[in-house]
């Protein structure tokens, strides 16, 4: 029975892409393992504090930080929301890789524990920032990421970007509504089919 960590962080619980596309992955990865655990945090509805100076000093001798090391630890893959808020990640979601990381215990590139886990991350943008738009540059939710969750843990890491959300409430951006819906509906298929075939590789 594989265990899927499924992690959100986007501030408003209604009308999140990057909730609606990780729930259909939990749906299809639901689907396909029906006998799957799926462990649930919601970090915008239970945020958890900053690292601090003892519990940083502490490392996995902190409680809160066992806990959710622990988590980690147990899942065989993990499914992260990580909408885009100013150029970057929710600050909840740095707290929860804050207190996760732990060197020397789960984190430290090829020797870490949790080399070759399957790192999902659904990482929504109400804009473009894919190479080649005018903002390739601001992009710095998958860079920081895929840089972390591989520097890290020596994770295995896979995006799926529905972006350009906010076109179809922002007039400026009307002409780009049948771009963001294609981006939409190609989330939507990913998250179907890479849950699918994530979870049967890992129930096999």
């Amino acid at each position: 029975m594989a265990t899927l960590l499924h992690i959100d962080s986007a501030v408003f619980p209604q009308g999140s892409a990057s909730r609606e596309v990780t729930a259909a992955f939990v749906d299809a990865w639901r689907e396909q393992h029906p006998d799957g655990k799926v462990v649930y945090r919601d970090l915008a509805a239970n945020p958890l504090p900053h690292l601090d100076a003892a519990s940083a000093a502490s490392g996995i001798e902190s409680p809160l930080r066992a806990q959710l090391a622990a988590e980690l630890a147990d899942a065989d893959a993990v499914l992260i929301g990580a909408p885009m808020y100013n150029f970057t990640i929710p600050s909840t979601l740095k707290a929860w890789l804050d207190h996760v990381i732990i060197v020397g215990h789960n984190a430290g590139g090829e020797g870490s524990t949790l080399a070759g886990t399957p790192f999902t991350v659904v990482a929504s943008r109400g804009g473009s920032y894919a190479p080649g738009t005018p903002r390739e540059d601001f992009e710095f939710v998958q860079n920081y990421l895929e840089k972390l969750l591989k520097g890290m843990f020596a994770a295995e890491v896979d995006f799926i970007v529905p972006e350009l959300t906010l076109a179809a409430t922002q007039p400026a951006m009307a002409d780009l509504i049948p771009l963001a819906e294609a981006s939409r509906a190609k989330a939507f298929d990913d998250a179907a089919s890479k849950a699918k075939a994530l979870a049967a590789r890992l129930a096999a």
